[in-house]
């Protein structure tokens, strides 16, 4: 026992020693991993800093700014050089067309079907083929009916009885005789006996085993059920008939031209059987329906049809023409896309043209509705756009074309040729190229005698072309003085191709030339 105490008890001196060493480890590891972690305000300052990041608006690309455009004025020489045409601003009736093909059917309003309201038996079959031409009135069978053949003996008993008691005394007797009559014949009339049927009945008093039923409508028909020996019911249909003077014909339309549609509206219709032969309808009902698949939606038109022309089932090409009222008008080719604007060219005389942005509607044949911009009866360019826009552009580049007034083309023009100095403008190498280049400028007065001692600069400038994804390009050079008339400096060209160029000297505050000619660059684009 004494053995057993012993050895417990170093037991559990060892337990607590061992359990001591283990808190003093974890205790320094603990303290090292403090000491070195960063404080708690640092972390959640780096995820707000973060988040604020996050948090701000994603930079957005700048968008090209519009190129800018002036007036220009253009010489005849130079207006007849570029091939310049002119158009004029109207304010017509516009009418809309769209095109589309469908199909002919049948006017459903103008079905009948043929049934008899009584059983029997159909004996004989007169109209006996689909799509015969049957006319109202005209026979189509006859039948046998044991009902149809006991209400025309009542007809003729009571009849009879009428005849004999219409003297009698007794009160009521020849009353209650005529209304046998009267219920008898009401009957007849309300199976649809035919009232020469009836007519024929009491001229002659005898019963007719076979009822002759004839057609309730003119037309062709389209069905027939109706067999020698076939007994029928009421409910049984015999032949449907159909009224093909008037048909319809189906179209599906995009919805985007739906809105533009409404009943009433000329349709016209040609076919392939009928070369160069129009039919004329209008549009009777648009569907509330748009097909989920095609996106379209289905529209009726109704077309008179007299000679029997057009077929059901027929295929058949549709021109749908739609009045748009009073527009301002423009021929297409007077308007010039530039990137998201459109731009037209007004001509007020002398060679001299504004550019003018517009709003355009929608096309309509070879011109398109003008919107907004423009007047009735103002000319604009419809020819050589492109052209005039690079002008354009130059001048609103250069920002030294002070527009003159309408109708001053001439004044202009002599005041260009009145230039204190004449201006001879080379490059090295000639051509130039696309890179850098020298140019060189002599400048002589009007008796050919040196200039010196004029500021010359020398501007290169090409047009955006939007269409090619360019931008407009643009680099000036100032010009040294050599001596003797002789001026010179360097310049880069980022492009080969057609360059305006715009050589500009001035001597004192005053501008003794402002030459602009076109030069050609080589190297690509």
């Amino acid at each position: 026992m004494k053995t057993y105490r012993r050895a417990f008890g170093i037991a559990l001196v060892g337990n607590v020693v061992f359990a001591a060493g283990l808190a003093y480890a974890w205790w320094s590891w603990h303290g090292r991993a403090n000491a070195t972690m960063p404080p708690k305000l640092q972390p959640q300052a780096q995820q707000a800093s973060s988040e604020d990041k996050q948090s701000d608006p994603p930079a957005t690309a700048p968008t090209a700014p519009e190129t800018p455009l002036a007036p220009v004025q253009l010489t005849p020489q130079r207006l007849q050089s570029i091939g310049v045409k002119t158009g004029t601003v109207e304010s017509r009736a516009v009418q809309d067309e769209i095109r589309t093909v469908g199909t002919v059917e049948v006017d459903e309003t103008r079905l009948a079907y043929v049934q008899v309201r009584f059983p029997g038996w159909i004996r004989q079959v007169f109209a006996n083929a689909t799509y015969q031409y049957i006319r109202k009135g005209q026979p189509l069978f006859t039948i046998y009916s044991p009902d149809l053949v006991t209400t025309e003996r009542e007809y003729l008993l009571a009849k009879e009885n009428r005849n004999e008691l219409v003297h009698s005394s007794v009160p009521g007797v020849a009353g209650g005789a005529d209304s046998l009559l009267s219920a008898a014949t009401e009957r007849l009339k309300q199976w649809e006996v035919p009232e020469r049927e009836i007519d024929q009945l009491e001229e002659s008093g005898k019963v007719r085993q076979e009822l002759e039923i004839d057609s309730p409508v003119s037309g062709y028909i389209t069905e027939r059920t109706a067999l020698p020996n076939m007994y029928v019911q009421p409910e049984t249909k015999l032949y449907t008939v159909a009224d093909l003077s008037t048909v319809w014909v189906f179209a599906a339309l995009f919805q985007s031209d739906i809105g533009r549609l409404k009943p009433g509206d000329l349709a016209v219709v040609t076919a392939d059987s009928y070369p160069g032969r129009l039919f004329s309808g209008r549009v009777d009902f648009v569907y509330p329906q748009v097909d989920m698949n095609t996106r379209t939606q289905r529209v009726r038109l109704v077309f008179e049809n007299p000679t029997m022309a057009l077929s059901p089932g027929m295929f058949v090409n549709i021109s749908l023409k739609i009045p748009m009222g009073r527009q301002i008008t423009i021929p297409a080719s007077g308007v010039l896309q530039a990137g998201i604007r459109q731009i037209a060219f007004v001509d007020h005389g002398g060679g001299y043209f504004e550019p003018r942005e517009i709003q355009l509607g929608q096309r309509v044949g070879d011109d398109f509705i003008v919107q907004k911009g423009l007047k009735a009866g103002e000319k604009i360019v419809t020819s050589a756009n492109f052209l005039i826009d690079s002008e354009s552009q130059l001048q609103a580049s250069l920002g030294s074309f002070a527009p003159p007034p309408p109708g001053a083309g001439g004044a202009s023009a002599m005041n260009a040729s009145s230039a204190q100095a004449n201006v001879d403008f080379t490059t090295a190498p000639s051509p130039p190229r696309k890179g850098d280049n020298t140019f060189r400028v002599k400048l002589t007065d009007q008796s050919g005698a040196a200039i010196s001692g004029a500021q010359v600069t020398v501007t290169f400038f090409m047009p955006a072309m939007p269409a090619m994804g360019m931008a407009a390009m643009r680099t000036a050079s100032n010009l040294s003085d050599k001596g003797g008339g002789q001026y010179e400096g360097l310049g880069k060209l980022g492009s080969g191709g057609t360059w305006q160029v715009t050589v500009l000297a001035q001597k004192d505050g005053k501008t003794l030339a402002n030459k602009q000619l076109s030069v050609s660059a080589s190297g690509g684009m």
